[in-house]
């Protein structure tokens, strides 16, 4: 890859994803020319138009800018997720043109900074969120690119200068392999991705080598428990970093941080779940490593408001409280159950849920069922295909059909403002990494209107 520098356009194949969406404002930041191409108009495709980055939705070479299209230091980025039959991305290779993957182009802006990987097969987006919010409270000179959409910047992109920059370090593809972390954690290594890695142990080895990409075993955080060398983080339990003291008050968790180096008295933090705690210490952790003054961590932690779509509040009421979770796997699904359960448990909750990928499905369909068996009522729509092809004999109803639940049913989309409405459940929460999240805001307007 020519020098960074150098190159003053950069096409994005793919640039609606939320990896590659943050990196496209880090460039227009930088003052670099920035288009960009992707399937399907969104949200986020919106703000970076209005954000002055070009962007079409017609899969066709007459689209290319002519910026783009002079080739003289253009760099054309893209993700696994673009269809081999792209015709954009084709004639870019066709072409000739300088083409590097999104994880490719993380590492080359990250690999001269002070570089914090966030790692995991769960809880990525929101310790890198946290992590990224104490960093720049802190009023460290931070860069951070986000797998989400974090609530008190309404972006998946923080920046408050150049010298550190915090990173996802994605194991889909192996992608988190081209980082070169000077600080990393590994939040959890569930078996996941199994298209890519086949079985349970590749996935693991990966994240061996991922954490030997850390010169310091003295600077990568693990979850206790994992399987690796490393410092270990943990809730209520003997490690070197810890929760303890952990209370609840008003939907918050109140806690002391143990460190090696000692106390941090009375913190607070805003989000539900002993999972999204783990990832609170695991953040602070390596901010602390990273040199933020333990002094401001406090303030910092409590005025963090989420990431949309982790554990996100729609409606809370009295009468009704609707929740948006990106949740798409068994593990993380029993996460989600354990946070709502531990702040609502005498409440009966309904569990609408959007299967992500087929593969996925067929990989953890006992588990799913098992997950999902713990709601009072389970309601799931048809499967997001994604990348995928359809498998022959996966589907919602095959899924269903293992689920221990005397209210379950699968619907279409169109039917999901009649089920909710129906519903008895004073907690709903709406769940999946497909499409699903774009019928959230319009469900939570309708249940606003007729409750």
């Amino acid at each position: 890859m020519n020098n960074l520098n150098n190159i003053q356009t950069f096409y994005f194949v793919g640039i609606g994803g939320i990896g590659m969406s943050a990196l496209a404002r880090y460039f227009k930041m930088q003052g670099k020319a920035v288009f960009g191409y992707d399937r399907t108009s969104t949200d986020l495709t919106a703000e970076l138009i209005s954000e002055g980055i070009p962007v079409t939705f017609i899969d066709e070479i007459s689209e290319i800018q002519k910026e783009v299209l002079s080739k003289e230091n253009v760099l054309v980025v893209y993700t696994p997720a673009i269809p081999k039959g792209n015709k954009i991305l084709n004639y870019f290779f066709s072409e000739d043109f300088q083409i590097v993957k999104r994880a490719q182009l993380l590492g080359e802006v990250s690999k001269n900074t002070l570089c914090l990987a966030v790692a995991g097969t769960h809880g990525k987006t929101t310790t890198s969120a946290i992590l990224g919010h104490l960093l720049a409270e802190c009023d460290m000179p931070v860069t951070a690119f986000l797998g989400g959409i974090a609530e008190n910047y309404n972006s998946n992109f923080i920046y408050k200068g150049n010298e550190i920059t915090v990173v996802e370090a994605d194991e889909f593809d192996r992608s988190f392999l081209q980082l070169r972390p000077d600080i990393a954690c590994v939040t959890s290594m569930d078996a996941d991705h199994l298209d890519i890695y086949g079985d349970a142990s590749e996935i693991e080895n990966a994240f061996r080598t991922f954490s030997r990409l850390v010169e310091k075993e003295e600077n990568i955080f693990i979850k206790k428990n994992l399987p690796l060398d490393g410092v270990t983080v943990a809730v209520e339990e003997t490690a070197d970093y810890s929760a303890q003291n952990v209370k609840i008050k008003d939907g918050a968790y109140l806690f002391d941080l143990k460190t090696p180096n000692g106390i941090l008295e009375n913190l607070t933090f805003n989000l539900p779940g002993r999972h999204n705690l783990t990832n609170a210490v695991m953040a602070l952790g390596m901010a602390i490593l990273a040199g933020s003054p333990t002094d401001c961590l406090p303030k910092a932690l409590a005025s963090f408001k989420g990431v949309k779509r982790r554990f996100s509040y729609k409606i809370k009421t009295d009468e009704l409280v609707l929740i948006d979770d990106y949740a798409h796997h068994p593990t993380e699904i029993d996460a989600l159950f354990q946070a709502v359960d531990e702040m609502y448990p005498n409440d009966h909750k309904q569990i609408v849920f959007q299967p992500h990928l087929f593969s996925r499905t067929r990989d953890f369909a006992e588990d799913f069922a098992r997950s999902l068996s713990q709601f009072d009522e389970v309601v799931l729509l048809d499967i997001y295909p994604a990348r995928e092809e359809p498998i022959e004999g996966i589907t919602s109803e095959w899924l269903l059909n293992q689920v221990v639940s005397e209210k379950k049913r699968v619907v279409f989309k169109s039917a999901l403002p009649e089920v909710l409405l129906k519903s008895k459940c004073r907690i709903k929460l709406l769940v999946g990494a497909g499409d699903i999240g774009a019928e959230v805001n319009k469900l939570t307007q309708k249940l606003k209107n007729e409750t």
